[in-house]
């Protein structure tokens, strides 16, 4: 995939650039193909770009991002197909091309990001957050069991705590259960941090012998077994520290011993329970503390980086749009630490897309003919 010349816009690493710039030297794996005798209407390079620029840019549907790849000269010129695209087509390859190829960019542009962005939290492992997060969706979308009056997806996801990204990444309808998502996202070595729709005694077992590490929140009225205490340091918010069983016994008690904490902020208070007996207690409590990362992360990609308006309706178009909002946020993260060293905000987003605009017209300018150009009545003299 060679290089293309463009102007010097500062999306242009980040759009035009996508894959040769992030993956230099390696092709989409596997390549996009057609399903049918028509030729392919969009490469999907093509594909990628243009839903880069939906996610970056704040259109209000697909027919507007469609009329932008038509009339505007940056997004037409470098963005969208030689010949254009139409709607129907446009929809076709949304919802029926392109999964596996935007699987393999998201795992490397991870990968990417894993070795390029500063390690927050060192001495705590590799801590993945773990939860779901519901998509409002519409009646046409069948598959996205919810309830008799409404339709909606889950996306459950794991949250590298540690770099302030995304990992794994999984959609079912909105009644899918979220607890054996655990199993396809953590990692043996990793430490999952979830909250007590996660608390399953037997999966505690399971993910012990597993080498599976966790820190999770526990219902107050739990039963507890204490086997043996430890020392609560004093300032702490740390009330509680014991290697515990969890559950009634001969009914739903772990079998693996466990470590529990509690540790009370404003009055309320925490058990978390946790397989880490190598960390102080008031560390397994900023673990959990750290959970709310992936809460923040959900909060701020539904509302910035457009994952409403759907644009798809299928169950392979939706995984295809949340997967190329989650691309997107990998670019902005490495964007925003080399550039300013610091985490993606919404603040650099905006000025991101000012610039964008800004040069933008600037690159019209520049192609409009002197005697056409239209003067500021302030620039007149």
């Amino acid at each position: 995939m060679g290089t293309q010349s463009g102007p010097k816009n500062p999306i242009y690493s980040l759009i035009i650039n996508t894959l040769t710039y992030i993956l230099p030297r390696k092709s989409v794996e596997p390549p996009l193909q057609s399903r049918g005798d028509r030729p392919l209407q969009m490469t999907f390079e093509q594909q990628l770009k243009s839903l880069i620029l939906f996610h970056v840019e704040e259109y209000d549907s697909a027919r507007h991002l469609l009329k932008v790849l038509k009339e505007d000269d940056f997004a037409r010129s470098f963005i969208a197909p030689p010949k254009g695209i139409g709607r129907s087509s446009y929809s076709e390859a949304i919802n029926s091309r392109g999964l596996e190829q935007m699987v393999w960019v998201y795992e490397k542009l991870q990968e990417q990001a894993f070795s390029t962005l500063p390690n927050a939290h060192p001495g705590l492992g590799e801590l993945v957050a773990i939860d779901g997060s519901l998509i409002d969706s519409v009646l046409s979308m069948t598959w996205a069991d919810y309830s008799s009056t409404a339709k909606k997806a889950k996306v459950h996801l794991g949250f590298d705590i540690n770099r302030g990204i995304p990992g794994k990444v999984f959609l079912t309808n909105g009644k899918g259960d979220e607890r054996p998502m655990v199993d396809h996202i953590l990692a043996p070595g990793q430490t999952g941090v979830m909250d007590r729709n996660y608390q399953c005694h037997r999966n505690f077992d399971r993910w012990q012998v597993e080498g599976r590490h966790f820190v999770c929140r526990i219902r107050v009225g739990t039963t507890k077994t204490c086997l043996e205490t430890y020392a609560v340091p004093d300032g702490t918010p740390v009330f509680y520290d014991a290697m515990v069983l969890l559950g009634t016994p001969k009914v739903n008690q772990t079998r693996e011993p466990l470590r529990l904490v509690g540790y009370r902020v404003e009055d309320k208070e925490y058990w978390v329970a946790t397989s880490r007996f190598d960390l102080p207690a008031v560390d397994i409590a900023l673990i959990y503390k750290l959970r709310w990362d992936i809460e923040k992360f959900f909060g701020w990609w539904k509302q910035h980086l457009n994952v409403y308006p759907l644009i798809a309706r299928s169950a392979y178009g939706l995984m295809v749009q949340i997967l190329s909002g989650l691309i997107t946020y990998l670019l902005l993260a490495i964007y925003c630490h080399k550039h300013f060293q610091e985490r993606v905000s919404i603040a650099r987003v905006r000025e991101l897309r000012i610039k964008i605009h800004n040069e933008t017209r600037e690159m019209n300018i520049d192609r409009t003919p002197n005697h056409q150009r239209r003067i500021p009545p302030h620039a007149r003299t």
